[in-house]
């Protein structure tokens, strides 16, 4: 088992890992996916990640169970919670728009062995739920 500095999310049995640099906003993004598209969230700030059944699963570290980070507020307790998911995209966060490929190539990450499909998008554009969901459900919502 590893763990990262990263958030975790599960929408419709599918986890979303959101990566980048502390300020990228990965708990804004999750918390959004939350409210807005009934994600339920695994993991904030840190995740710990392992292989089962060759796929590969995080989950919370139990001193953040159940938290996240709202910036400019403070910690929150989530109701809406899963406690692990089977990660099936890497959503890598960057703090300027200007750093992403208008037409990028497909992409993925090794964690632990495993491939696992990757996207670089910023946080606080309209449509990065969208295009998440688009990326790992095959459609818009």
């Amino acid at each position: 088992m590893i763990n990262i500095h990263a958030t975790l999310v599960d929408f419709g049995g599918k986890g979303i890992l959101i990566t980048g640099k502390s300020g990228s906003g990965k708990s804004d993004l999750a918390l959004r996916m939350i409210m807005e598209n009934k994600a339920k969230l695994v993991a904030d700030d840190r995740v710990n990640l392992e292989v089962i059944d060759n796929k590969v699963v995080g989950s919370a570290p139990i001193e953040l169970y159940k938290k996240l980070e709202i910036r400019n507020v403070g910690i929150a307790l989530i109701d809406e919670i899963k406690e692990q998911s089977n990660i099936c995209l890497c959503v890598e966060l960057c703090k300027n728009r200007d750093e992403l490929e208008r037409m990028p190539c497909f992409e993925s990450i090794d964690i632990l062995g495993i491939s696992i499909p990757k996207i670089n998008l910023y946080a606080f554009d309209c449509s990065t739920i969208c295009k998440i969901i688009q990326k790992i459900s095959g459609k818009f919502i």
